[in-house]
């Protein structure tokens, strides 16, 4: 197989994340529109996220948030957006860049990307990484199934949610 010298993984992967970008300005700048909310998944130790020790111990390896109604001072940059979330009651502020999300979901018009684990290594060190499979658009369960969590007891709380995706991911 011929050497790929253009990389149009990592031209699609960035590609993808632009997308991801895009609607997170729109949502900073305008709030969200419709029924839109944003299930995101991020790695809880990729370079550059901030987390309070609290969550980290809590959420060791990856963390889901949701962006819908309770939600403040949302900031994108190039490579990176902080927001303001509330958890038990208690107000964060947590810092994900980009790199660090393995997946985005929209279900309100069942809309998501996913991305690869190694991805956020990738982009460290690219020419060491055999090529990494592009991430595409994926369907996605219906809202009501996504809000719903059978392992963990039902918590009545005024802040955002954490909700782990795992039992809808292929397996």
């Amino acid at each position: 197989m011929a050497t790929d010298h253009i990389r149009y993984d990592v031209l699609a992967r960035d590609a993808l994340r632009g997308v991801l970008r895009r609607v997170l300005a729109d949502a900073a700048e305008h709030g969200l529109p419709g029924e839109h909310h944003f299930f995101i998944t991020f790695l809880s130790t990729a370079d550059g996220v901030k987390l309070s020790p609290r969550l980290l111990a809590q959420y060791p390896e990856e963390m889901t948030i949701i962006l819908q109604h309770q939600f403040w001072d949302l900031v994108v940059t190039d490579d990176r957006f902080e927001v303001g979330l509330s958890f038990g009651g208690i107000p964060e502020r947590l810092v994900v860049p980009f790199a660090a999300i393995k997946s985005f979901l929209d279900p309100s018009v069942q809309f998501g990307l996913q991305f690869e684990p190694s991805e956020a290594i990738a982009e460290e060190s690219p020419a060491k990484l055999p090529a990494v499979p592009t991430p595409s658009a994926l369907p996605v369960a219906a809202p009501e199934a996504a809000v719903e969590n059978n392992d963990e007891p039902a918590k009545t709380s005024e802040g955002a949610e954490v909700v782990r995706l795992d039992r809808f991911r292929k397996k």
